[in-house]
């Protein structure tokens, strides 16, 4: 009977915490720079968002997350709370430390009921299952002597299915079997008690939570962190201060060995805990809980009535089986055969004994996201990119216009339709279109240890194993972005200052195209004095780049043409959230045209990884992007990346929408489509096709998701080994051996590579020296911003045929 009535998750708290809602700081999504003020609801375990309450209240949502499916990293000390769910990133703050705590202690609330409520599910489905597999026929192979007729036993419950058909027991005892048979066949409600025991478990527990619930209405003050807890997770909260000033209700008496972190709470706002203390017991809340007890209580007792009565009768027959002469022979052996008998004619109170896989077991898949980060200090970025927190909620548009979905569909049949424009660039280049070998395997890979160990930090500093790595190096990936070059050419032979805006602009996405296909690898980090150049004869530009600093790391690098000049240095920050790796910049694109005097300048969009710990990852870009012309204020340009999420269809991934406008804020020229799909601008005198990416070869996925571009960047012929110098990346060892196949030895060399580099850098620093770069300079610009530009040596002292004996640095 125990263990007839163990229910599946009959153990679990299924209460539903209280409701919670409120403003809080929501970290920007475009560009993701500052903090805005945004309204959040928290309800059954979904955290929702909108700018104003009233929006939520009309189901005007910006977002929605399960928190259950989230990784929750908490910053005690900048009162921070990161939720990352894989496909929606969410990072929050609280202006005070009390409200923090509240927060804090509603989303464990929640996070816990919809982890219980899956579980329970999940343990109905098993119990469901084994049910089901004790249904079925037991196949004997016994001989025609031993069958005897079976017999039939109704079940009550449903889940039961068929009628059980099994074997009788060994005819040993005719006298013992017949009695126990004849008794069986008499009890025709033994599984229908066993469920009434099973429902009457379950409704008293949902009872005892309901008394809680009401005791908890009609209670005392809370004494201990524990009490307040359970009023804060279970109360609906309302965290927004009435407009008449109120004052702090005092909780420092309370005990501090909560296993929460109410022991960091000094003190609650008294507007919050006025909606915790006890309200009438005629309230709305209290009558409804009241008739809930009543009529839950009338359940309760009518299943125990019935079970009473059952067992009452059974018991009596068991009284007078026992006392039968026919029984009082053999007991021992008599027991064992009745019992045999039950075990047989009754599956419910067996089937548990067969239950297969155990829950711990079958759900840890469903619930190893669910664990909460606690960070004691912010990290090290936290502070250039968190400005103060502000009660004005910011007014710049960060989001697609509305309408932008019709506007997108519009730009996709445009681009499906218009035609391919031949290109500017040979399509036989002489150089390479494969590479050495495919691609390795990085499935066996540990990465979420190796991840969760730094949450939130920059993983640029963290040593990844090669085999997570691309054979390229950023160096070499930023001169990705000089692929669509043509459209520089384009604009250079533009008369109209606002199609020249386009052009700029849709080179500026071009440059995003290689990350469609490019997300289960990573580029090499280059090591401090490492270089890059790539004369492309093909696309008429010189390019050069140089690691000009480790920490932080930076990147700088040049390309020139007669048709314009390039130049960037990018930092970049990897910063890890649970689920998520986001990659932001904080340099910014440089392009000049030389005919009309033109320097065009842009910031870069965030880079995001989803799902990063699982092998179905998925790359996006998001953010606003704004290009100005420093030499004339005539037009800007401004594109918003679209964050997915925010529309269900699969249609709108990746969509990109900008507008050129002119000085005194007109639009001028809309543009959009997708940065992996192509670019369209109807506002022309006629509506063109401004961009579309290059085929991709139909073996990418076997060799990296290379473009026959990146195909050709870590190609060494033999005169360029006689005249490159020895800091190139196609020097590099590690990164070479992996083009080759190479994994094993790979991963040795990254690892010797990176020893010399530090060994390098503490020489250095024994000795006071600083490394200076060979062929950038840093400089301060007319903003303040310090940058690091090209000084213009490299392609000088390139053509002395001793050049490449010159480099002495030894790096490798």
């Amino acid at each position: 009977m125990e263990e007839a009535c163990s229910v599946p998750g009959s153990s679990l708290d299924l209460s539903i915490p209280g409701i919670c809602e409120g403003y809080l700081m929501k970290r920007r999504k475009y560009p993701l720079k500052g903090w805005h003020k945004r309204y959040f609801l928290l309800e059954r375990g979904v955290l929702k968002y909108s700018k104003t309450q009233q929006d939520i209240q009309k189901g005007k949502l910006h977002g929605s997350l399960d928190i259950s499916m989230a990784v929750m990293s908490v910053n005690k000390k900048s009162k921070r709370i990161d939720l990352d769910a894989g496909d929606n990133l969410y990072h929050l703050k609280t202006k005070s430390s009390d409200i923090f705590y509240i927060w804090l202690t509603k989303l464990g609330a929640h996070r816990l009921f919809r982890k219980n409520e899956a579980m329970s599910v999940h343990r109905g489905v098993l119990h469901a299952l084994s049910l089901s597999q004790s249904t079925l026929p037991v196949v004997g192979t016994m001989t025609q002597q031993s069958l005897s007729t079976p017999h039939h036993y109704p079940s009550s419950a449903s889940v039961e299915g068929p009628e059980i058909i099994s074997t009788a027991p060994p005819a040993s005892y005719p006298g013992v079997t017949n009695k126990v048979s004849a008794w069986l066949q008499q009890t025709h409600n033994i599984d229908a008690t066993s469920n009434d025991l099973a429902r009457s478990q379950a409704e008293l527990t949902e009872l005892v939570q309901l008394i809680q619930r009401l005791h908890w209405l009609e209670g005392s003050v809370p004494i201990t962190n524990t009490d307040l807890e359970m009023r804060i997770s279970m109360q609906n909260l309302f965290l927004e201060k009435p407009k008449k000033k109120s004052g702090k209700f005092t909780s420092s008496h309370l005990s501090t060995n909560s296993s929460n972190m109410a022991a960091s709470v000094q003190s609650i706002p008294d507007y919050v805990y006025s909606q915790l203390s006890n309200p009438q017991v005629t309230s709305p809340e209290a009558k409804k809980l009241h008739q809930d007890i009543c009529m839950l209580s009338q359940r309760v007792y009518g299943s125990l009535k019935s079970i009473h009565e059952v067992l009452t009768l059974e018991r009596e027959r068991m009284r007078q089986a026992w006392t039968s002469p026919d029984l009082r022979q053999n007991t021992s052996q008599q027991l064992a055969t009745m019992s045999s008998t039950l075990s047989e004619r009754t599956p419910s109170m067996a089937r548990h004994s067969r239950r297969a896989p155990s829950v711990a077991e079958s759900t840890a898949e469903y619930f190893d996201a669910s664990e909460v980060i606690m960070c004691e200090t912010s990290s090290e970025a936290e502070a250039s990119d968190e400005s103060g927190l502000s009660d004005i909620t910011t007014t710049s548009n960060s989001e697609p216009e509305e309408g932008h979905s019709a506007a997108t569909l519009n730009y996709r049949e445009s681009l499906k339709t218009a035609t391919d424009k031949p290109s500017l660039v040979p399509s036989d280049t002489g150089r390479r279109t494969t590479l050495p070998s495919p691609c390795a395997d990085n499935s066996h890979i540990g990465i979420m240890t190796i991840l969760y160990n730094n949450i939130g930090k920059d993983l640029s500093r963290v040593s990844m194993p090669v085999a997570l790595n691309e054979p390229l190096s950023l160096l070499q990936r930023l001169s990705e972005e000089l692929e669509y070059s043509e459209l520089l050419d384009i604009a250079n032979n533009t008369d109209d200052p606002y199609q020249r805006m386009v052009y700029v602009a849709a080179f500026s996405i071009s440059g995003y195209a290689w990350a469609s296909w490019r997300n289960r690898y990573k580029p090499f980090n280059p090591v401090l004095g490492e270089t890059y150049e790539n004369h492309r004869e093909d696309r008429g530009f010189y390019y050069i780049s140089e690691q000009v600093s480790h920490h932080p790391p930076i990147s700088a690098c040049h390309a020139e043409s007669e048709n314009f000049t390039f130049w960037q240095d990018q930092r970049w920050k990897n910063k890890f959230w649970g689920k998520s790796v986001e990659i932001i910049s904080s340099g910014l694109v440089n392009v000049a045209l030389p005919k009309y005097g033109d320097h065009y300048e842009w910031n870069k969009a965030v880079t995001c990884i989803h799902n990063v710990l699982s092998q179905q990852r998925w790359l996006e870009h998001y953010g606003e992007v704004v290009i100005r012309n420093t030499k004339s204020d005539e037009c800007t340009c401004k594109m918003t990346f679209v964050k997915s999420r925010y529309w269900s269809s699969e249609n709108s991934k990746n969509e990109i929408q900008g507008v050129v406008l002119d000085r005194a804020g007109e639009v001028v020229h809309r543009f959009g489509g997708f940065w992996h799909e192509g670019i369209f601008c109807d506002t022309m005198a006629t509506p063109t096709c401004i961009w579309k990416p290059n085929v991709q070869p139909d073996d990418h996925f076997q060799y990296y998701g290379f473009s026959r571009y990146a195909r050709e960047l870590n190609e060494m012929s033999a005169d360029l080994e006689i005249i490159l110098p020895p800091t190139d990346t196609r020097f590099r060892p590690d990164q070479r051996l992996l083009e080759e196949g190479k994994v094993a030895e790979a991963d040795k060399k990254k690892d010797q590579v990176e020893e010399k580099q530090r060994d390098r850098r503490k020489e250095m620093d024994k000795r006071g020296e600083e490394h200076i770069p060979r062929f950038f300079r840093k400089v301060v610009d007319e903003a303040g911003r310090e940058v690091w530009l090209y000084n213009g040596t490299y392609w000088k002292i390139r053509q002395d045929p001793g050049f490449s004996k010159t480099e002495n640095l030894d790096l490798w």
